[in-house]
């Protein structure tokens, strides 16, 4: 039974996060956003007490139960070590794994790595150890254009029938580097768990190393009854774990994810998931606890807290000829989301999971493809503009990269100002009547003005107010001038107040 409830439970929360980076309406992450805010270190980096308390308070009574429940990537690698038990060689479907000692160099190594590489706001790279981001990138850009693909395959259909259940919508774009991020960082986990079972959660996710000693003083753990167990060491073989010497009697409970799966291998009751001791072998699960490693790993940890905590309308001719799809512009300084305070602030808590990106409704954010940002949001207005009114990737972002801000807030962010090249200027070179960007700016900032001042038939010209411009790209996005617009934004290193 507890088995059961676990794989259900799991399941549950592994499809409701997919559907997080899928779902384009808005649905998923209004009523069940809150699951990608107790991600483990998103909550870390967000210093969000509660979900942090919530994560604690759940490890020392369950064990485990994030890693093998909560943990999106940890879920996808049970799912393919099953997969592994139904089509892999008949001899190794069953009782196919044994006890290994825990490789704790190494799981330390890793942890510490990422912990330094969060001190010096190398981010962008530690998240490539990160496990929900590690998940959100493989279904933000391998999956969601083919979700997408098929809604507009339905919608296409259904329209052909008089039904509007579906509509199309823009798909993702595709970014090849990112791509091969995503697909490398899948073969290399699917690897592990195809191979080793849970060998990428005790070996290297440094949320599994945190939470894996912090799940040593759990209340409820899988225990072995001797006066029960009669030595065939099933629990032992089918441990994906490798936790479990069954030999000795013992168990690593650093490496248990509490899958329970050792519960309903046992054909004699010996093992059980309860808070009672049933013998001095079983009893003895803190032997060998170095206390130097914890004091490293803690020191390590509030060293990362501490530094954290210092811290609509397209382009159209009007008519039937092609569309000239936009290109983007070589800007001297990158614009990142509102709510995200500054370029560095953004750099430092960003995990790169994608979730903002899937969620934007506008097409504005995608992945940076520079080195030193790689894989985190960066605004571009080449697909859409960031409109006022929304404030969806402050709404989802997990680990306060983008903190949390109102349509009000929104409209009183700066996150740059625009900058007029004249030279391509439809209007201020007077070859036609353009003022599309003076019309179409939400926060009237661009005037259009005479070019030779008291001249009657002078030619208008646009004029930016840099003190009312938000820096939205509606502009950029609907200037007529292809394929590189004649207004263009330019980021605020740090957003300034209207």
């Amino acid at each position: 039974m507890y088995k059961i409830i676990r794989v259900v439970l799991a399941i549950v929360c592994v499809l409701a996060i997919t559907l997080l980076f899928l779902d384009f309406t808005g649905t998923a992450s209004s009523l069940w956003g809150w699951l990608a805010k107790i991600q483990l270190i998103p909550a870390l980096l967000s210093l969000n007490v509660v979900a942090l308390a919530i994560l604690v308070v759940l490890t020392l009574v369950f064990g485990r139960v994030y890693c093998s429940v909560i943990c999106p990537l940890g879920v996808m690698q049970d799912g393919i070590n099953w997969l592994r038990g139904k089509i892999g060689p008949r001899k190794e479907r069953k009782n196919r794994f044994a006890f290994k000692k825990a490789v704790t160099w190494l799981r330390v190594a890793f942890l510490g790595l990422f912990a330094v590489l969060v001190i010096l706001g190398l981010m962008s790279v530690a998240a490539l150890i990160e496990p929900y981001s590690e998940y959100g990138r493989i279904v933000s850009v391998c999956l969601a254009p083919v979700y997408d693909g098929v809604n507009n395959l339905l919608a296409h259909e259904a329209e052909s029938r008089g039904s509007f259940a579906f509509y199309e919508v823009e798909p993702h774009a595709v970014f090849v580097p990112a791509m091969v991020l995503a697909g490398i960082t899948f073969v290399i986990v699917a690897a592990f768990a195809w191979l080793d079972g849970r060998g990428y959660c005790n070996k290297v996710c440094p949320a599994g190393t945190i939470l894996g000693y912090l799940s040593k003083l759990s209340l409820l753990k899988p225990r072995i009854d001797t006066s029960l167990c009669n030595g065939c060491r099933k629990c032992e073989r089918n441990c994906k774990a490798s936790c479990i010497d069954g030999k000795n009697h013992a168990i690593d409970y650093s490496r248990c994810v509490a899958c329970m799966d050792c519960l309903g291998n046992c054909s004699t009751g010996a093992m059980k998931y309860t808070w009672r001791r049933f013998s001095p072998e079983a009893a003895d699960d803190t032997k060998g606890v170095d206390a130097n490693r914890r004091t490293f790993i803690a020191t390590g940890l509030i060293a990362a807290g501490a530094m954290v905590a210092k811290a609509e309308d397209k382009v159209t001719d009007g008519g039937l000829a092609p569309i000239i799809n936009k290109d983007k512009p070589k800007r001297q300084s990158k614009i990142v989301p509102p709510g995200a305070v500054s370029v560095a602030n953004l750099e430092r808590h960003c995990t790169s999971c994608q979730l903002c990106i899937s969620e934007c409704p506008n097409g504005v954010l995608r992945p940076s493809m520079n080195l030193s940002t790689f894989m985190q949001p960066e605004v571009s207005y080449e697909r859409g503009y960031c409109r006022p009114e929304c404030t969806r990737c402050s709404e989802v972002c997990p680990a306060g990269a983008i903190i949390k801000i109102d349509s009000a807030e929104k409209t009183a962010i700066q996150v740059g100002h625009a900058v007029v090249d004249y030279d391509a200027c439809l209007s201020a070179s007077g070859k036609s009547l353009c003022g599309k960007c003076s019309r179409k700016c939400p926060a009237e900032a661009i005037e259009m003005v005479a070019v030779n001042a008291g001249a009657e038939d002078s030619p208008l010209m646009p004029v930016v107010n840099e003190g009312r411009c938000i820096g939205c790209g509606a502009c950029e996005n609907l200037c007529p001038v292809s394929p590189l617009s004649a207004i263009h934004v330019e980021g605020h290193q740090v957003h300034r107040k209207i």
